[in-house]
C-alpha cells in the first residue's frame, strides 16, 4: 500500500501536518512515537472536519497510551501487528476521547504537581527511561509542594480545598510507572478523577511504591471518583498537562469525554 512519510519539526508540527493530511482526505494516519505524538496526531485528527483511524506504533519514553491500549511495546511486534491489520484492513478498538477548554487528550490530565513534575522531566535529556519521572519527583519535591485550593465539581460531586494534584485520567498509566487509575478504561464513556490532598516530602516518598503498583486508592489522602464531565477552578493560575505535554498557566478548567470519538487501527 502507499505511504507517505512525514517528520516532525518542532512541538507542534506534528499536530498540524496530521490535521493538513486528514482535511486532504487522508483515512490512516500511522505515528511512530510517544505519549507526546499521540497528544499531537489525537488533536490533529480530532480538530479537523473529516474523520481519520489512528495508530501507533510506541518509540517513547512513557509509552502510557500503548499500554492502555494493549499495544505491544516492542516496535517491530507493534509495527507487524499494525501491518497485519492494515492489510486486512481491520480496526482494532474504538476509544473515548478527553477534553479540556479548547484541547483533547488521549490518556490523561494532571492539574498541580503532576504537572510540574512532567514539565522537569522533559527539560531532562538522559538515557534512563520512564526513571526520568522519579528523578523528576525528588527535584520538584526539593522546591517545594504547591497546595493550590481548587473548587471542583460535577453533576454528582463536588469538593473544595487545597490539594496537591488532580489527576484525570483516560487510561490506567501515567509517567510510564504510576498506575494512577488501575480502574480506567479508554472506551467506557468516562473519566477517572483522582484528588490527592496536601502531603509532605516524607508522605509523598512513602506513597510512591502504592502510586507505581496502583494500590494508592484507599489511602486517606486520596480520593476517587468517575466522572463524564468536570470543572476545577484554581485560587491561582497552576501548571497542567494533557498526556505528559505542560500547557500554559490557567486557572479554569472545563473538562469532558467524547465517548467512541476515535477509531484505532
Amino acid at each position: 500500500m502507499p505511504v507517505d512519510l512525514h517528520q516532525s519539526q518542532a512541538v507542534g508540527s506534528l499536530e498540524e501536518q496530521v490535521r493538513d493530511q486528514v482535511d486532504r482526505g487522508a483515512k490512516r494516519i500511522v505515528v511512530a512515537g510517544g505519549d507526546g505524538s499521540v497528544y499531537e496526531a489525537v488533536n490533529g485528527v480530532m480538530r479537523s472536519a473529516n474523520a481519520a483511524a489512528l495508530g501507533v506504533i510506541p518509540t517513547g519514553t512513557g509509552n502510557d497510551f500503548a499500554k492502555a491500549c494493549d499495544i505491544p511495546l516492542n516496535w517491530e511486534h507493534a509495527s507487524k501487528l499494525l501491518a497485519d491489520r492494515l492489510a486486512a484492513d481491520q480496526y482494532a478498538k474504538t476509544i473515548d476521547i478527553g477534553t479540556m477548554n479548547d484541547r483533547f487528550f488521549a490518556n490523561g490530565a494532571g492539574i498541580g504537581f503532576d504537572a510540574v513534575v512532567t514539565r522537569i522531566a522533559r527539560s531532562y535529556r538522559l538515557p534512563i527511561g520512564d526513571l526520568v519521572y522519579l528523578l523528576a519527583i525528588f527535584r520538584a519535591m526539593a522546591d517545594g509542594i504547591a497546595t493550590p485550593r481548587l473548587e471542583i465539581s460535577s453533576t454528582d460531586f463536588s469538593w473544595n480545598g487545597p490539594a496537591t494534584l488532580a489527576s484525570i485520567s483516560n487510561g490506567p498509566w501515567i509517567g510510564g510507572m504510576f498506575h494512577i487509575a488501575p480502574m480506567a478504561k479508554n472506551d467506557d464513556g468516562k473519566l477517572e478523577l483522582m484528588i490527592a490532598d496536601p502531603v509532605s516530602r516524607r508522605r509523598l516518598i512513602s506513597l510512591l511504591p502504592k502510586l507505581m503498583s496502583g494500590e494508592h486508592l484507599a489511602e486517606s489522602e486520596i480520593r476517587h471518583q468517575p466522572v463524564s464531565a468536570l470543572l476545577v477552578v484554581s485560587s491561582e493560575p497552576v501548571a497542567s498537562h494533557l498526556d505528559g505535554e505542560v500547557q500554559p498557566l490557567q486557572r479554569r478548567f472545563q473538562l469532558g469525554v467524547l465517548p467512541g470519538a476515535l477509531r484505532l487501527l
